[in-house]
């Protein structure tokens, strides 16, 4: 009797490989899944932004003189309940005026960014992210550029759509979006500017704020200069637009 052979062969080795990756990709799942609805209820206690901005040297500009040993991360979440009705207000009118009507993404928004980057000269990119996918990139995903972060990204965003609702989804970005070196949510922000809680910002407060967030190292809301002046009036136009605080009260009532 031949004896079996010792060396498996090609179509045994790829049903293990198979039956490995789909193992593998079964644990991904279910593990991303537990994550985001771990955090339908428990607020993160930091993220990977957060812990880049504490292990590296201060960027942006104003922040010269901050030695390395002293920064620590300004962060203190915040319910939507416990901060002003203007702040998410400003946020949709700056970031994503169609947040309350979108599952995730804005495909109208994404193709005027796209034809505004292809017709420009390329030193002034547009993004065209909601603020679902914001959460979702800054929330569960490393900093940096690449085909593979930009996938998560789209998955996350549909499972935290899907898991989530949009009160949840807008009280984790004005917590966890960054406002400053080491400074993230409104509430760390609101201290470190204005001296006052969140709670307590005015409608022109919160729209300097939301005003600074596309580059938030580069514009201060502390010490506003002409550009971040004139993106604080434009949201406060797009507030305003919006109908005022009743536009937010689905949220508040979600």
């Amino acid at each position: 009797m031949a004896a079996a052979p010792l060396i498996p062969s090609l179509s045994e080795l790829l049903k293990k490989a198979s039956r490995l990756l789909l193992q593998v990709s079964a644990a991904l799942f279910l593990t991303s899944v537990a994550w985001v609805l771990a955090y339908r209820w428990v607020p993160p206690p930091a993220t990977w932004l957060m812990l880049e901005r504490r292990a590296h040297a201060p960027v942006g500009n104003g922040y010269s003189g901050i030695q390395q040993d002293s920064r620590h991360i300004r962060y203190q979440f915040r319910t939507l309940d416990e901060v002003a009705p203007a702040v998410p207000l400003a946020l949709v009118a700056a970031e994503d005026q169609r947040f309350l009507l979108h599952r995730g993404f804005d495909f109208d928004a994404m193709a005027k960014a796209a034809r505004r980057n292809w017709n420009g000269d390329g030193t002034h990119i547009v993004g065209g992210s909601t603020i679902s996918q914001q959460v979702a990139k800054n929330v569960f995903l490393w900093h940096g550029r690449s085909y593979v972060r930009k996938a998560a990204e789209a998955y996350f965003t549909v499972l935290i759509e899907f898991m989530w609702n949009k009160r949840r989804i807008m009280e984790m970005y004005l917590n966890v979006a960054e406002m400053g070196d080491c400074t993230f949510g409104v509430e760390a922000a609101s201290q470190r500017y204005f001296g006052k809680s969140a709670s307590k910002v005015t409608p022109a407060e919160a729209a300097l704020l939301a005003g600074v967030l596309p580059n938030p190292l580069r514009f201060r809301a502390s010490n506003p200069g002409p550009v971040a002046r004139a993106k604080q009036r434009r949201v406060l136009r797009n507030m305003r637009r919006l109908g005022g605080t009743t536009y937010v009260n689905t949220l508040l009532k979600n």
